[in-house]
């Protein structure tokens, strides 16, 4: 029975330290740290090889070395068991959902009797599976990576319906630690996915440097391999909190496999146990989550002597970035064009803005009790938020100057100014202004009626009210027409003296026939 071989190297050594140094075989074989009767087959072999002089093997490689002692190997005999064809294994267990090894493999004994057992065919595979890609292992430090993502989770019943809803899952694993954090939301849509994470964190009592999210809608607005673009208003989350966002490369789930395991074990160890119980409110499931996330993160692992909760305290919290002294409070990003009214609008209610940007887009940060307008990066207004739908806020200095003055006039101070005119003018104007539901539908009217004053002169204004009053033709038209015709310069009497006079006929009757 010959020595178990050795590397190349080391049996080369053998070799300079027998033929070189003339050492005996019990000495070389404690300086090579090997048995006796190793060096004996070493050297044995060398001699029939006629390798005795060191000059000509150490011209040789360890590969040639290793060639001219031992003979090479005998080809291994095919094998007796027919071996299945393992790219259409693998095709049909990732093209059909629910199929698995195990059905694979009663359908390969169907066929072939005396084929590998079940153990066997699964290490065939996945000795086989190994080669198809290369991994490469990812080395998490402390406080640095957050892994986030969401999860399919129980349903919630409506108590009155019976209707049935299923909730999201929000799941957050640290890198190091694996401690991990589990809420149940309603879907997942912009607020939810940022409540989660700030709920996240104040979970934890820390911030980690890196939040590694998948590509969903909430948190990606492009996706893209090298350069992804980030939500705004996620942007502006990460920014408040000091951390930096790294989504994962789409289709790459082992970018974030902390999470995607995350995500496994939470159906396991918390939807799987909540299955027979029914659940009214998203508070009702989020407190029965509770117990069973603290039992996770405190159930020590298989293979070490400790548990999420104590790598947390080690490895990740220590180093992770503080909460900030200021609560966060959630706003959204939206993007509008300034309407010729110099209004936005933002959920239903229209806000003001300078009105020298008609047409341009702006920022738009709805806050809870504020909005905020931003263009080209510079705020140029905010407004107090109003959830009245349909109405408007406006300030006044975002009108237009001829706006503003307009804005100005109230029924009182117009009243006042045709006061100043003359009674008949201010009688006109009331006469006006109430003959409308609402006055400001006709304080253009009155008003001008008011500036007839700088083109006529007082005193022709004042009478031509007063014909109009007369007349009972309470508008701007009428007392233009008069002015202009210049009839508030004829008197009454000499205007019915020359009025004309209807024609004598035998059909008018006359005033004296009414009196009899």
């Amino acid at each position: 029975m010959s020595a178990p071989r050795l590397s190349m190297k080391k049996g080369k050594e053998i070799l300079r330290l027998k033929h070189e140094c003339r050492w005996g075989n019990r000495k070389i074989a404690a300086s090579c740290n090997v048995s006796k009767s190793t060096v004996t087959d070493y050297v044995r072999r060398a001699r029939r090889k006629g390798l005795t002089i060191w000059e000509e093997i150490s011209k040789l490689s360890e590969g040639e070395v290793e060639s001219r002692l031992f003979d090479p190997p005998k080809p291994k005999e095919g094998p007796t068991k027919p071996v299945p064809d393992w790219n259409q294994v693998h095709a049909e267990l990732h093209a059909h959902r629910h199929l698995t090894l195990l059905q694979v493999w009663t359908e390969y004994r169907a066929e072939y009797a005396g084929g590998y057992g079940y153990s066997q065919f699964c290490w065939l595979y996945d000795r086989w599976k190994r080669k198809l890609d290369r991994v490469m292992r990812q080395n998490h430090k402390g406080g640095e990576k957050l892994f986030v993502d969401y999860g399919s989770g129980p349903w919630l019943t409506d108590p009155h319906t019976g209707e049935k809803r299923q909730t999201e899952l929000f799941v957050a694993v640290w890198g190091a630690s694996n401690y991990t954090y589990v809420a149940a939301s309603l879907s997942q849509e912009l607020p939810n996915w940022i409540g989660s994470h700030v709920s996240a964190f104040e979970y934890f009592g820390c911030v980690p440097y890196i939040v590694v999210p998948d590509n969903l809608r909430g948190a990606v607005s492009r996706a893209c391999r090298y350069e992804p673009d980030l939500n705004p208003a996620y942007h502006e989350f990460a920014c408040f909190f000091g951390t930096t966002v790294i989504p994962a490369r789409r289709y790459k789930p082992r970018d974030k496999a902390a999470v995607e395991a995350g995500v496994l074990l939470v159906k396991r160890w918390i939807v799987a146990v909540l299955r027979h119980q029914v659940f009214y409110t998203l508070e009702e499931l989020n407190a029965a989550i509770a117990p069973l996330l603290e039992r996770l993160n405190t159930r020590p692992f298989r293979k070490l002597k400790s548990c999420r909760r104590e790598l947390f305290e080690r490895l990740d919290r220590p180093n992770a970035l503080a909460l900030p002294a200021q609560s966060y409070q959630y706003a959204e990003w939206r993007k509008a064009t300034v309407n010729i009214d110099y209004h936005i609008c933002a959920d239903q209610h229209y806000y003001s803005v300078p009105h020298q940007l008609v047409g341009e887009e702006v920022d738009i940060l709805i806050a809870a009790n504020t909005v905020e307008v931003l263009h080209r990066g510079s705020r140029v207004t905010s407004h107090e938020r109003s959830f009245e739908a349909g109405k408007s806020t406006t300030k006044p200095e975002h009108m237009p100057e001829s706006h503003r003055r307009y804005l100005e006039w109230t029924p009182s101070r117009i009243l006042e100014e045709a006061e100043q005119i003359g009674t008949s003018t201010k009688e006109l104007v009331m006469s006006v202004l109430q003959s409308s539901r609402h006055p400001e539908q006709n304080y253009r009217s009155a008003l001008g009626i008011i500036r007839l004053q700088s083109s006529y002169g007082t005193d022709r204004l004042e009478r031509a009210a007063a014909r109009a009053v007369s007349f009972r033709s309470f508008s701007y038209s009428t007392v233009k027409k008069i002015l202009s015709a210049g009839l508030d310069q004829i008197p009454a009497v000499e205007e019915e003296i020359n009025a004309p006079r209807l024609p004598e006929h035998e059909n008018v009757r006359g005033p004296e026939y009414y009196q009899n």
